[in-house]
Order: C-alpha cells, then sequence, then structure tokens
C-alpha cells in the first residue's frame, strides 16, 4: 500500500537542509527504493514515492520553517538534475496509476508555485546536469531557472520524439503560459530530444541564468540570498510541527480524529464523513498547534481523498457528510478570517484551499447529503459546492441548516480560481462571504430557493431519491463520467490549471493508452530497445 505520510528523517530521495534563509532540497533518488517491484529508478528519475516525499518537503517548509525564504531545489547527483518520470515505472502502471500519478506531480507543483505566490517562500531551480521531461517540468514550476554551463547539462522535454506522448503534466503549459516562450520556439524545443544547452537555454527563455561549473553552487546561493532579502520573513512567524496523523485502517475504513472515509466494494460506493469544529476547538484559535480543527480535519480530508484516488479504483461515487452545530462552524471560520494577516493562520487557510481543490480534481462522483444532524456551513459548505450534486433534506421537524462564512467569499478559490459559490449561476454572493460577517443560517427549503442545494427532498421520498440516484449514478460508464465531471466543474474563463487538469493532463493519458505509446510495437513500449516504434499514420 502507498503510504502518503512520511517524515523527513525517513526520506529516501531527498535532503532537506535548513540554513536561513535557505533551504536546500538536494534530489538524490534510491535506485532500489520504488513505490512497486519491477524497475529501478536511475539517474534521479521519479515514482510516486519521491514525489510524496518531495510534497511532504514543501508542506513542512511552509508550516515548520517560515524563516525560509529562498528554497533551491538541486541535484546531489554528479551528472544529472533530474531524468523525468521513471520510464519502466510508466510502462509498468496501469491506465488509473498513470492518472493518478501524473495528476499528483502536478498538484505537487502547483503547491511549489502557491509557496512562491501566496507564502514568500521562493523556489528556484538549481540544474546542475541533465534537466529531462518532468525534471524540467519540476524546475519550470520553479520562479527562476538557473542552468551549469559545462557543455553537458541541457533543459529537454523529449517526450514527444522519444516516447510518444507529451508533456503532459504541466510542462507545455508553463512553456508558454508561464514562461512565454513564443509558440514556434516551443514547437522546435519540445521535438529537439537533447534539448538546450547553456547560451542556446538562456536566449530561448527556458532559463534565467547560466553558471559555469566552477562557480555553480556560489553564483546560486548569491542570486538566492539576493532573492531573498526581497522577501523578509514575517514578523511574528515561527515553525509549527506537524505531527503524523496515524489513522485507523482496516479493509473497510480509514478513522481519524474528525474525518471518517467508509466503503462498500460490492456497490461501490464510499461515505466521507467530516464532522465539525466544537466549542472546545474554538480554544485553539489563539494557538499555534496542528491540532488546530481547520489544520487537522483538512489534513485528514487530503490524506482521505489520496487513500480514495490510490486505493480505491473501483469505487464510482462518493456521498458527503457533516456533522456538527453550523453555528458553530461558522464561529470557527470569523475567528480564523479575522486572524487571516497572521502567518499562521493564513498558512492554514491556504492549506484548506489547497485540499479543496485536490477534491475539485479527483475524478469520483460527489454527492453532498444534508441530513439530519448535518453542519454544511462555511469551509464546509465548500464540501458540498465542490460536490457535483447537493441533497438536502427538508423535514421541518428537524430543519437541516446550510449557511455561509466569509470564507464562502473567495478566500478558498476554486481550481479555476473563481469562488465555488459563484459557479452557480443563479446564486448571489451569500450574505456574510463579502461583508465578513456571519451569515443567517438558511432551512434547506431556503437553500433550495436561494439556488444553493441540487434538490430539496422531504422525509418520505429521501432515503428512496437517494438510492435510485446513487444506483443510477454507478450503471454509468466511469470513461464517460471523468470526461463529464471534469469539464462541469471547471466552468468560466480557462486558467492555467484548469489546462493542466481538464484539458492537459486529458490528452496525456488519452495518448498513453494508444497504441503508438503503449501498443506493442508502441514507443514507449519499446523505449531502450534497438527496435524503433512503429506509428500508425491516421490523425484523429
Amino acid at each position: 500500500m502507498v503510504d502518503f505520510e512520511v517524515d523527513p528523517a525517513e526520506y529516501r530521495h531527498w535532503d532537506l537542509v535548513v540554513e536561513p534563509p535557505l533551504a536546500w532540497l538536494r534530489m538524490q533518488v534510491d535506485p532500489q527504493a520504488a513505490v512497486r517491484d519491477g524497475y529501478e529508478l536511475k539517474l534521479n528519475s521519479y515514482d510516486l514515492g519521491v514525489d510524496i516525499e518531495l510534497a511532504d518537503a514543501v508542506q513542512r517548509l511552509r508550516f515548520e520553517h517560515p524563516e525560509v525564504r529562498v528554497v533551491i531545489l538541486t541535484s546531489s547527483h554528479p551528472r544529472v538534475f533530474c531524468a523525468g518520470a521513471n520510464i519502466h515505472m510508466l510502462s509498468q502502471a496501469t491506465h488509473a496509476e498513470k492518472v493518478n500519478f501524473c495528476k499528483f506531480t502536478n498538484e505537487t507543483r502547483c503547491a511549489i508555485e502557491d509557496a512562491t505566490a501566496c507564502s514568500g517562500q521562493v523556489y528556484v531551480a538549481a540544474c546542475n546536469g541533465t534537466t529531462a521531461g518532468g525534471g524540467y517540468e519540476l524546475a519550470l514550476a520553479c520562479e527562476e531557472i538557473y542552468l551549469q554551463d559545462d557543455g553537458h547539462a541541457a533543459v529537454s522535454l523529449p517526450e514527444v520524439p522519444r516516447l510518444g506522448v507529451l508533456p503532459g503534466t504541466g510542462g507545455l503549459t508553463r512553456l508558454v503560459d508561464k514562461r512565454r516562450v513564443r509558440r514556434d520556439r516551443a514547437d522546435v524545443f519540445c521535438t529537439t530530444a537533447e534539448g538546450f544547452r547553456g547560451e542556446k537555454a538562456l536566449a530561448w527563455g527556458l532559463v534565467d541564468a547560466v553558471f559555469p561549473r566552477s562557480r555553480f553552487e556560489a553564483s546560486v546561493r548569491a542570486r538566492a540570498l539576493e532573492i531573498a532579502a526581497r522577501h523578509p520573513a514575517p514578523g511574528g512567524a515561527s515553525g509549527v510541527r506537524l505531527h503524523p496523523l496515524r489513522p485507523e485502517m482496516s479493509t473497510a475504513f480509514v478513522r481519524y480524529r474528525h474525518v471518517v472515509l467508509s466503503w462498500c466494494p460490492r456497490r461501490r460506493v464510499a461515505e466521507l464523513r467530516v464532522r465539525g469544529p466544537r466549542l472546545r476547538d474554538l480554544e485553539l484559535l489563539d494557538t499555534k498547534s496542528d491540532a488546530l480543527w481547520a489544520l487537522q480535519a483538512f489534513r485528514e480530508l487530503d490524506h482521505a481523498l489520496l487513500h480514495l484516488r490510490t486505493h480505491l479504483p473501483e469505487i464510482g461515487v462518493v456521498t458527503v457528510h457533516t456533522e456538527g452545530d453550523p453555528e458553530v462552524c461558522i464561529a470557527h471560520d470569523v475567528a480564523l478570517h479575522e486572524r487571516r494577516e497572521e502567518p499562521f493562520a493564513r498558512e492554514v487557510l491556504l492549506h484548506m484551499g489547497r485540499v479543496l481543490r485536490r477534491m475539485d480534481n479527483t475524478t469520483r462522483s460527489f454527492f453532498a447529503l444534508a441530513e439530519r444532524g448535518s453542519a454544511f456551513a462555511g469551509c464546509l459548505l465548500e464540501l458540498a459546492l465542490a460536490s457535483d450534486r447537493f441533497y438536502a433534506l427538508d423535514d421541518p421537524a428537524c430543519p437541516v441548516r446550510v449557511g455561509a462564512s466569509p470564507l464562502n467569499g473567495g478566500i478558498l478559490p476554486s481550481l479555476g480560481g473563481a469562488p465555488r459559490w459563484s459557479l452557480r449561476a443563479d446564486v448571489p454572493e451569500p450574505a456574510g462571504a463579502a461583508l465578513g460577517s456571519p451569515a443567517p443560517l438558511l432551512t434547506a427549503a431556503q437553500a433550495h430557493e436561494a439556488g444553493l442545494t441540487t434538490v430539496a427532498l422531504d422525509p418520505l421520498d429521501w432515503d428512496d431519491e437517494i438510492r435510485i440516484a446513487i444506483e443510477e449514478r454507478t450503471s454509468l460508464s466511469p470513461d464517460a463520467l471523468v470526461g463529464l465531471e471534469q469539464n462541469l466543474r471547471f466552468p468560466g474563463p480557462e486558467t492555467t490549471h484548469t489546462k493542466i487538469f481538464a484539458r492537459l493532463s486529458a490528452w496525456q493519458n488519452w495518448i498513453f493508452s494508444r497504441p503508438n505509446a503503449t501498443g506493442p510495437n508502441g514507443a514507449l513500449t519499446l523505449y531502450a530497445h534497438p527496435e524503433r516504434p512503429a506509428f500508425g499514420w491516421e490523425r484523429s
């Protein structure tokens, strides 16, 4: 089983050294420590396990080391920065494994960019050797890229000429949208397997500086210190240790302190249940601790979503439930919002947003169910708004209450950047979301009239209607549903992130399943063999 919980003391692939205001994150992949048997991670190539450690390091640096202003990504390998995703891993992986690997990889790249943009923790790439494919995509996630000028080190995206696929976890999008490389030059670069070195890479905008081998590390350090001087650490910032979650796990559930994920393989249905904050949780708002409900619960939710993606591929529908007091949820949100300029509270809010975007990008059908005792209010209302449908029980004898808080006004944006309430075109901004004041709680009927819910059902119809809706959904083609959901979840103007996740990753994984890539004579299948691939020449 893939374990998404790691600790720096147990890293197999990265060496993290903190030297405030800098941190060095050196890639030193252990070839024998692959996630699965059957391949070696040679030449700093990576698989999911390497990226899990990287994601953990990015998260820890934000919470545990806010004094770090620049993070330098580099390599301990003498000739290779990173050779990209391991080809033999990709050739052996199932389609679902490839999809989830590419998705998690790019979510980690997005977290790097988010740390730079929102936390002032700037990432730079010190490419001290071959930087190919996913290795260059990792560099592209950084604010600046430095290349060693030694006649050997080069940057390249060789997927098209060598593998019959495309740089599908963000490479193409970041190349032209982020670095503003001209389309015609990008075309040449992406079809040149050996890539570009030194001054040509600099002239074409593929890197930001080149330094000779003899002065490479010293030059990188000097440049990083200049950047750090422009991004001073926030006053009063101190590190907060992220302790292990240690959930209780079985063949039917994963149980955390605030979150429970359970499932029924026969029905292909899972239940995600989140318990809201209690009154005693409000007392922790003035402390800096990973026990804070907003941080603990959303770390648990993140881990549950990754478990769902990776280990429960046949689950088709996830019902989303909340429990607790909606008024306490809103009070918790209001207090957290009031502290949003404080470094720790800001990082908590940024983390909550990333987890909700992970849910946006999880290919399962989510049906939120507001029942007796539910607490779809404030940040927990975001779970319902992120779901594909929102059902509410309309029972006057035991009213369901739904409400907005300041956190619904855009501080936890969707993957496309818009507040989730705004993606429901007939819904005006919820009262309180813009002004930062608590909003009146709505009954199920009022929430439905306001357009927040999809369907409001009375107690007589509830069980049957929900059962039928779930049975109908699980009878549909999973492939068709992935396409449906990934298109409907990201309405509005296209962004870099929607290009990557809704469009580019879908194309990448479609190409991965085509004979020209993975057929018996495909480019990926025959990689490192003497035979040349045999392509079918029809354009679709």
